[in-house]
């Protein structure tokens, strides 16, 4: 389950409202608007910075959707 902190610091690293988008386990990058190839590199380096993580290259080549890396954000965390 993607949670609200995950969805916000995504949303506000693609200048959009939270409100206005819908994201679940298998949403993949393509179906968030405005998520790209250079805005995937934004996204991990907000994510990496206010979960206070770091990711490993094939880390994140293994996600497939926004569950597989809501779960490899949680997984840094424990």
């Amino acid at each position: 389950m993607i949670s609200e902190r995950f969805k916000k610091i995504v949303c506000d690293e693609l200048e959009l409202n939270v409100e206005d988008v819908e994201m679940k386990d298998d949403t993949i990058a393509s179906e968030v608007p405005g998520w790209d190839s250079l805005s995937h590199v934004n996204v991990i380096t907000a994510l990496e910075k206010d979960y206070n993580v770091r990711f490993k290259g094939i880390e994140i080549l293994k996600c497939k959707n926004i569950g597989d890396l809501q779960k490899l954000v949680d997984s840094k965390l424990q």
